[in-house]
């Protein structure tokens, strides 16, 4: 008798729920040395992390426009504050993919929460995992998003493709990670987020 195969949601869910004894990226300069950031009161965010279902999956990423008053021209995920009518977290990170990129939520299979992130700037960033189908087509908000595409998940959870750099800023050297893909140079909070669901997922293709 041939068992069926463990579906890629099923894989996601078991690895998210597991216990693991690492500590979630937050790297010097960022926040565990800063007081002052560490006493304020962050605004809740959440970010979609959309997996696409197909033999080699990918994750959904989005190229910020320019113009943008906050992290202009930056690779995100699609996500943003959570609004005072968002029941919660998923919700929010679902409201923000329907805004951003025209994903509907009805295409999202829930996984799970993946670890928090908190940022320089005072967000306190929830990922929400979920599976997409493959091919989806997305539209995106031309005063936000400048272009969507995705990457393939295992090059982005593969901890040889995690580089810690640094940089000074606001007179304080900030360590931070980047991941360079073609053209694409993911880096900061979206990179972080990423170097914890590698470490949570131990992730193999």
């Amino acid at each position: 008798m041939t068992l069926p195969a463990t579906s890629l949601a099923d894989r996601l869910r078991t690895a998210l729920a597991a216990e693991h004894d690492e500590t979630p990226v937050l790297l010097a300069g960022d926040l565990r040395d800063d007081p002052a950031q560490a006493d304020g009161v962050p605004t809740p965010a959440a970010v979609l992390v959309a997996v696409t279902d197909r033999p080699a999956p990918g994750v959904i990423l989005t190229q910020r426009t320019d113009s943008l008053r906050r992290h202009a021209g930056q690779i995100a995920f699609p996500g943003g504050r959570i609004d005072a009518a968002d029941a919660d977290a998923t919700a929010a990170a679902l409201r923000e993919a329907r805004e951003e990129i025209g994903l509907a939520p009805e295409s999202v299979e829930l996984v799970g929460l993946a670890d928090r992130y908190r940022t320089v700037t005072g967000f306190e960033v929830q990922p929400v995992v979920g599976v997409i189908a493959p091919d989806l087509r997305f539209v995106p908000q031309p005063e936000e998003v400048a272009a969507v595409f995705e990457v393939p998940l295992d090059f982005v959870l593969d901890p040889a493709n995690h580089v810690e750099t640094s940089v000074e800023w606001l007179g304080r050297d900030r360590h931070y990670y980047e991941i360079a893909w073609r053209s694409h140079r993911i880096w900061g909070a979206t990179a972080a987020m990423l170097v914890n669901l590698s470490r949570r997922l131990r992730w193999t293709s």
